[in-house]
């Protein structure tokens, strides 16, 4: 095949494009086609690529005389890729565009490598007027969907451009130690003596930051459990439980398993594990036998209690509600190409009745914790004050907390730079008859 890896990348882009799946699914498959070495490059291409997506999809658009065929999207795909390595990358301009040329004649297309060619030469002929150009085109000014500056600019008028930049850098790599086997400062001295650079989190007291990415195996202990990646963020949702001995502690949609690792960690909790996706119970299982923790794990839909529960009632319950994750679009670029304005309104309805169904299986005087990566009112606050408006025996319980922007309802995460994801919490404690 003429050069795999720029072909590789552009096919996994494919899927993205066509909502056919996510980098999670179509990534690995193209990693297992590429020469080891070349493997790194493959996955920077693919990350770049879709985190760089809305304004490389400008300037194609631009540059392009006629739209392509949806048929002949890995072309388009490559082409993308063709520009990301030639605005993003240090390879000679030469050699970049040699290289996707090469790339097309793998797809079959006689036409394509012409097109390909032609449109990178273009794009470096006008790269300094494109700004111009395109000023009329906010997908390319702010490298996001439109819709989503749009809701973002409303629900957050003084850090709009802030959390748009954020989510374009490199996200950190970020641990949680297991405190059954070691202290947060013991840990950072065995990462010094493994010579990986580390310091704690800012607000998480479990939180190791790392100061360059590696790979798990080099951590010291990390397949006896000592220590699992998790952002600073989702950390702190034990924080917020008050968890007590022998507690009965749900945690809804709870795979991969890290908040149900994490809970078991800190406390001698009975905690019961639901997740809807046999496909992801299996990495649950393996988190808590790699932690060697146990939990009652049941594959079930969570907003369906009648089909799981046994009724008894839990003490405190952790709600990580399926949301737009719009907090962590450093770490998945592809939510630029896969999220729509529309997919808000379901997901908002699917948390308020998540919320609902779980609240009978809360004991008076319990706390459910509701916690989202995302950073849209609509599926934090504003799902909060519904739920209360109706319920009358839930009550709002403040978050006092040196983290995140206050809100009417709960508490705000914003992604930071060099620190945590995007991410939300509110507190509410079930009344005693």
């Amino acid at each position: 095949m003429a050069d795999p890896t720029r072909y590789l990348a552009a096919l996994a882009i494919t899927e993205v494009l066509r909502e056919q799946g996510s980098l999670a699914a179509s990534l690995p498959l193209a990693l297992t086609q590429a020469e080891a070495k070349e493997r790194a490059l493959l996955s920077q291409m693919v990350y770049g690529t879709c985190r760089y997506y809305p304004q490389l999809n400008s300037i194609a658009q631009h540059l392009l005389n006629k739209p392509l065929r949806n048929r002949d999207l890995d072309i388009y795909a490559l082409m993308l890729v063709g520009l990301y390595e030639l605005s993003h990358m240090r390879t000679p301009h030469h050699a970049a565009v040699g290289s996707c040329v090469e790339a097309a004649k793998a797809s079959g297309q006689a036409w394509a490598p012409a097109l390909i060619n032609g449109v990178l030469r273009a794009f470096l002929r006008q790269r300094e007027t494109l700004p111009q150009a395109l000023e009329d085109t906010p997908e390319f000014h702010y490298n996001h969907p439109h819709w989503l500056q749009v809701k973002l600019a409303n629900h957050w008028p003084d850090y709009w451009q802030a959390i748009l930049c954020a989510n374009d850098q490199q996200a950190p790599m970020t641990l949680r130690v297991n405190q059954r086997h070691h202290t947060t400062p013991e840990y950072l001295a065995l990462l010094a003596k493994a010579n990986i650079q580390a310091k704690a989190c800012t607000f998480s007291p479990w939180g190791v930051q790392l100061a360059n990415s590696c790979q798990v195996d080099e951590l010291p202990g990390f397949a006896q459990g000592w220590v699992s990646v998790q952002d600073e963020a989702p950390q702190l949702a034990p924080t917020l439980l008050d968890l007590q001995t022998g507690q009965r502690v749900l945690d809804a949609c709870a795979a991969p398993g890290g908040k149900t690792g994490h809970l078991l960690e800190i406390a001698d909790v009975q905690v019961t594990a639901v997740e809807l996706e046999q496909r992801r119970i299996g990495r649950l299982h393996d988190n808590l036998q790699r932690l060697q923790l146990s939990a009652e794990v049941i594959c079930a839909d969570a907003s369906q209690p009648e089909s799981w529960w046994d009724g008894q009632a839990f003490e405190r319950i952790l709600l990580d509600a399926p949301c737009s994750a719009t907090g962590v679009i450093r770490r998945n670029p592809d939510i630029k190409l896969l999220r729509s304005n529309e997919d808000i309104t379901r997901l908002a309805q699917l948390q308020l009745t998540l919320l609902q169904q779980l609240w009978p299986t809360l004991a008076p005087g319990g706390l459910l914790v509701y916690a989202t990566c995302s950073v849209l009112r609509q599926e934090n606050e504003r799902i909060i004050k519904r739920f209360l408006q109706a319920q009358e025996d839930a009550q709002q319980q403040a978050i006092v907390a040196d983290w995140g922007q206050a809100t009417d309802y709960g508490r705000q995460l914003f992604p930071r730079p060099d620190g945590h994801d995007g991410f939300y919490y509110a507190v509410l404690k079930k009344a005693f008859p």
